[in-house]
């Protein structure tokens, strides 16, 4: 399986970014990390081991990425206004900097995002704001409310609340899209799936953001493991599956 390494400095972050592309051909996908994780974390995690048939077949091409979770809404010492922003910069850094690398190294015309965890958020947030960029979303154990306060997982900005911050919220702006939004059309043209544990605390939220996009008749499926399957062993089952 190929593995390639790529580093350069992005100015709209003011820092070196690095990723690793696994694959030589098929539909492009642009994987986001979770909290804790780097632009490696699922290769350490032997998530790219589980789609590896499909890479080497050429079905599928990986792109995985830092997201600066760090600088962005896990860094108590910003505030959080500057949190959303740098994860504004993230974004701008992917539509602008990630995403034409994709399209010069492979043409095919398929591009997926998808993500564990808080990555299930960040995938979620672009695709619903940019799906004509998209053909599937693959979100899995993700919470889409980062404003929630669920068990032990605080308000990610502390009360603060902005427009950066409504229009990056999926269960915050997907009600406010009119029939008429060129978004709506395009989310129903998207491959939407959705995968949560029944027993995990974003349970609810996932329930919620289903019901939000049936309103909207959005096309998608929501998907339920037993008990808590917000682990490693859980994420490579399901990336078999639903990538």
């Amino acid at each position: 399986m190929r593995r390639d390494y790529r580093r350069w400095y992005s100015s709209r972050l003011d820092r070196d970014m690095e990723l690793l592309i696994f694959g030589h051909a098929g539909a492009k996908v642009l994987m986001f990390p979770t909290r804790e994780g780097r632009f490696w974390e699922y290769e350490t995690l032997n998530l790219v081991s589980s789609l590896a048939d499909k890479v080497r077949a050429g079905h599928l091409q990986l792109y995985c990425i830092e997201g600066l979770a760090r600088e962005s809404f896990y860094d108590a010492g910003r505030h959080p206004a500057e949190r959303i922003r740098r994860h504004a910069a993230l974004e701008d850094y992917v539509l602008h900097e990630v995403l034409p690398l994709m399209a010069a190294l492979n043409g095919h015309d398929c591009t997926m995002a998808m993500g564990c965890s808080l990555g299930a958020f960040q995938a979620a947030s672009l695709v619903f704001r940019h799906p004509h960029l998209f053909r599937k979303l693959v979100a899995l154990s993700g919470r889409y409310d980062l404003t929630l306060r669920v068990e032990s997982f605080g308000d990610l900005f502390d009360g603060y609340y902005d427009d950066d911050i409504y229009f990056r919220t999926p269960t915050h702006f997907l009600p406010g899209l009119a029939g008429g939004d060129w978004r709506l059309e395009r989310l129903r043209e998207l491959d939407i799936v959705l995968a949560i544990g029944d027993a995990d605390p974003f349970l609810e939220n996932n329930r919620h953001l289903s019901r939000l996009l049936h309103e909207k008749a959005v096309g998608h499926a929501l998907h339920f493991w037993n008990g808590r399957a917000h682990s490693a062993g859980a994420w490579r089952r399901m990336a078999a599956l639903y990538v």
